[in-house]
């Protein structure tokens, strides 16, 4: 009855802390030598960054029960601040400690940067998707949603856009409204914690993938890093992996353009994807460098949000710039683009020096483009006892670390309940 997880990102291993939890062997295979996917942390100069800066939010109930689950306490790996959005001198939105949904409607009406005409606008927004209980039929993009509910030039550029960036990583004119409506009906209209933003204070590896390593292999289970499955075919006594044996059932936790490498017959499940990058850079100032407040939002300029490294991390001087999606950036050569982000950072921190070290991280398909009506596949394959799971199977998330941990416990309890 053992159960193989192929790929030990944050749904391989959320699937493998699933079925451990309820009692069933399970061996995952990771081709890195470290775990986390596309999430994971990576050496820069002495610091143990991440491949891409990430926040969670407190809508992240499964990420969360999971942590606990594995011994990873949220209160002391993440920073719990109520949500605020911050481009300085030109908006700032901040929830206070009320219950919902007032905490909602106080942090509109008391948000610096939007007249009243603005502030109710976004009220009325906020009420028109509770009314139609958080559906948009048929699906559009956000900007013709957007344009539907005449919302204001500046109210777009200062609140909806950013937002829909920050979860969808797509340009509003391409992304999905509905799958943006999901993501405000379980953070801005959920519990007033579920706004709250949560800043990790350690890598991401670090966050969750290594303590569930240490859960599963407590358990009788296995985490093999370094091991790259190049074979996977059906037998009459279950699934054969390389020379690892067979296993009961199967779950491809790898990314979607790498299905049809294992199991050509999947590839035409995810060939209609496109796909999003999200670029990182990291400047090393000296130790006394720091940012008003640990992120902030960069209005008009080529990165979009900074964080403070430092006062999340503990990591004196270090400011992670990143740039969701596509856009003008990628045309820039890297030095050209550091150059621009360094003087963005400039306008923040006064009397910044140049930077010590400049490292730039590029994944060029770190998420599928949430457009609307996509058609994602479902976590049961056609074959039987072969499951998937990633950001990108279907649900109500687009592709986030909660929306890959999702998918990996749905296909865990398809396993469990096979």
């Amino acid at each position: 009855m053992k159960v193989a997880i192929i790929g030990a990102g944050y749904a391989g291993m959320a699937a493998a802390v699933e079925l451990a939890a309820a009692g069933r062997q399970v061996e995952v295979f990771e081709a890195s030598r470290v775990l986390g996917g596309r999430a994971r942390s990576v050496p820069i100069e002495g610091f143990s960054v991440d491949n891409g800066q990430h926040i969670l939010v407190g809508a992240y109930s499964e990420t969360l029960r999971l942590m606990r689950t594995v011994g990873a306490d949220p209160d002391a790996l993440l920073r719990r601040t109520p949500l605020r959005f911050e481009f300085p001198g030109e908006f700032l939105m901040k929830a206070p400690r009320l219950p919902a949904p007032l905490h909602t409607a106080f942090a509109l009406l008391l948000a610096r940067g939007l007249d009243w005409r603005e502030k109710w606008a976004a009220i009325r927004l906020m009420q028109g998707l509770k009314a139609g209980k958080f559906r948009i039929e048929p699906d559009i993009t956000v900007t013709e949603w957007l344009d539907r509910n005449k919302t204001p030039s500046r109210q777009r550029r200062l609140l909806w856009e950013p937002l829909c960036i920050a979860a969808l990583n797509t340009p509003a004119e391409r992304a999905s409204a509905q799958v943006l409506a999901k993501v405000l009906r379980d953070s801005l209209a959920g519990e007033r914690s579920a706004s709250d933003m949560l800043l990790p204070q350690v890598d991401l590896t670090a966050l969750f993938p290594e303590p569930a390593a240490t859960f599963i292999a407590q358990r009788g289970g296995a985490v093999h890093t370094g091991h790259r499955v190049v074979s996977l075919r059906r037998e009459t006594d279950g699934w054969h992996i390389d020379d690892a044996g067979s296993f009961a059932q199967v779950i491809l936790a790898v990314a979607p353009y790498h299905l049809g490498n294992l199991v050509p017959e999947l590839a035409r499940q995810v060939e209609h994807f496109d796909w999003e990058p999200i670029v990182t850079s990291y400047f090393s100032y000296p130790d006394w460098v720091r940012l008003p407040q640990p992120m902030l939002g960069v209005d008009g300029g080529l990165a979009q949000w900074l964080f403070d490294r430092a006062q999340l991390c503990e990591q004196d001087g270090l400011i992670a710039a990143v740039i969701s999606a596509r856009g003008r950036h990628l045309e820039l050569p890297t030095a050209e683009l550091e150059r621009r982000i360094h003087a963005e950072i400039a306008a923040v921190v006064s009397e910044l020096p140049d930077p010590l070290m400049v490292q730039t991280i590029t994944e060029k398909r770190a998420t599928f483009a949430c457009v609307p009506g996509l058609q994602r596949p479902p976590a049961r394959t056609p074959l039987p006892g072969l499951w998937l799971a990633g950001d990108y199977v279907a649900g109500d998330y687009p592709a986030t670390l909660e929306g890959a941990v999702r998918s990996g416990v749905a296909a865990a309890r398809g396993v469990l309940d096979a």
